[in-house]
């Protein structure tokens, strides 16, 4: 082989070299955005999350407070209910021992 094949050979060899390297150095480039990226879109996707769970609290507690608020009223007006039977069934008895102590 002469020297000047030679030189060639190794100036490919080289330029190969060369080539392998820029393309290791460009791959871990683009390995670190991609974490960078993934990174990035990961905790976007956390904090919409955390966004939606405190909107989804804040619906639940406001619906829980309306059905409180609807359950006391209820309470209310079943006790209500409950009074005005016992007053009437107070009056009734009270009639029967004054009626019972009369005669």
């Amino acid at each position: 082989m002469s020297l000047e094949a030679m030189e060639q050979v190794t100036k490919v060899e080289e330029a190969l070299r060369q080539r392998k390297s820029e393309a290791a150095a460009q791959a871990k480039q683009l390995v670190a955005q991609a974490e960078r990226e993934g990174k990035l879109a990961l905790e976007s996707i956390r904090s919409q999350m955390e966004a939606q769970a405190k909107e989804q609290m804040a619906q639940a507690e406001a619906r829980a407070n309306q059905r409180a608020a609807q359950l006391r009223e209820e309470s209310q007006q079943d006790c209500a209910a409950l009074r005005a039977a016992a007053q009437e069934r107070l009056d009734q008895a009270a009639g029967e021992i004054v009626r019972r102590v009369v005669n």
